[in-house]
């Protein structure tokens, strides 16, 4: 009998999820309990409130783990916990050198430790705050913010939240899935947004592509921002471009890198961030807008989980991105022609739906009544994305079993 998924029933549980057995009590032949059931009750878990109140539905939407994080981590939490001396903390700033050793070791580039903010805050905003450096002046208050379609809804929603202006630019698509945009950019543009790897679909941009697309960016006097939060989940045989490495060094200047260890090892609920900006004065302009909110380099809790998971989660992160990649296998066989692009990164499938057997308008409620899965609906990835799903396959052995089961109850064409 296919195990039932374990997730909490309430998500505000006030049981200590510390009393329950841990993973690594259990951890199976991957060593940190990949293979293992994992609850999450009592933990608040915001992806599993979104089916609070339908027992039995697996939520697949979020990109967020089902799954145990670093060993690592927990201990460094539990260390610095013990010192009851919680107030005002300043940046470490080795962590600068220990990012640049991370790329160093995991992407054989040669990141500069000064081009490295390290912030208390997570990609999101740090990119909200970014945006406001962004010279706006009277010449050019008709530029518009640039991205893709289909890409991750949050560029819409901050771009609003800034009232800047902002166009989207349809993804074209090929034998091995989307395309960066090519040749001019359309109108007057302040800045191009990217995901990189790209979310929803997972792809991993070739460095051609992204040089190209830096181009394009720096004709236009635009600043290129890649979002490469889910950049270190690279799969197997593939290389993820750094764009700030990658680019004409003539135009790193107009290039800047936010990434996080929130994506990578499973602790978003802890944010924090670190932004690669090679232009020393939008670097000093960047740090000013970030203190008028209140946010400076460092953090106390931030900082603790940073190191930990820079220093010693090499070995989680290398059983992780195997077990995803044998998850990915196993889904990518079962739906066939309904995966739109075959994941080359991170933990995300881009689904086709009238492929599911779905009808397009209606398929994240039909996916859900027939099998019991919750999916984030395209349409929330723009224009590009209507007719298609986003599934999270980040999920725990026994779980992903069940999937599969339920996924058999479509009629896949």
């Amino acid at each position: 009998m296919t195990p039932t998924p374990t997730g909490p029933t309430d998500p505000a549980d006030p049981a200590d999820p510390a009393d329950r057995t841990s993973p690594a009590d259990h951890a199976g032949p991957d060593g940190f309990g990949f293979d293992a059931p994992f609850d999450r009750t009592g933990t608040g878990s915001s992806k599993w409130a979104r089916t609070a109140g339908a027992p039995g539905v697996i939520p697949m939407g979020l990109a967020d783990m089902d799954l145990p994080g670093p060993p690592a981590i927990a201990e460094a939490l539990r260390r610095r916990a013990r010192h009851r001396a919680y107030g005002y903390t300043v940046c470490d700033p080795a962590g600068r050198s220990l990012v640049a050793g991370w790329y160093r070791a995991r992407h054989g580039v040669e990141v500069d430790p000064d081009w490295v903010l390290l912030l208390p805050c997570g990609p999101r905003t740090a990119l909200r705050i970014l945006l406001e450096t962004v010279p706006q002046d009277t010449a050019r208050t008709r530029a518009h913010v640039l991205f893709p379609t289909p890409e991750w809804g949050g560029f819409a929603q901050l771009c609003r939240a800034a009232r800047l202006g902002y166009r989207e630019l349809p993804l074209a698509t090929g034998p091995d899935g989307h395309r960066l945009p090519s040749g001019p950019l359309p109108g007057p543009a302040t800045a191009v947004l990217l995901s990189s790897p790209h979310n929803p679909s997972a792809r991993v941009w070739p460095a051609d592509q992204l040089r190209a697309l830096a181009d394009r960016a720096a004709e236009a006097g635009a600043l290129l921002v890649s979002d490469e939060v889910h950049g270190d989940l690279t799969h197997p045989g593939h290389v993820h471009p750094v764009a700030v490495t990658t680019v004409d060094p003539a135009h790193r200047h107009l290039v800047v890198t936010l990434n996080s260890v929130g994506k990578t090892f499973n602790c978003s609920g802890i944010p924090s961030s670190f932004v690669l900006v090679p232009d020393p004065a939008l670097r000093a302009r960047f740090a000013d807008a970030l203190a008028g909110y209140g946010l400076w380099e460092g953090g106390l809790l931030e900082q603790t989980v940073q190191r930990a998971a820079l220093r010693e989660g090499g070995p989680w992160l290398d059983a992780l991105l195997a077990h995803l990649a044998a998850a990915r296998t196993r889904l990518t066989d079962r739906l066939g022609a309904a995966v739109r692009s075959a994941p080359q990164a991170s933990y995300l499938l881009w689904l086709d739906a009238a492929a599911l057997g779905l009808p397009p308008s209606a398929a994240r409620r039909a996916l859900l009544d027939r099998c019991g899965l919750e999916a984030s609906d395209g349409a929330d990835f723009g224009p590009g994305g209507h007719g298609s799903l986003r599934l999270n396959y980040a999920l725990p052995g026994p779980v992903l079993d069940t999937v599969l089961a339920r996924l058999a109850r479509l009629d896949l064409r």
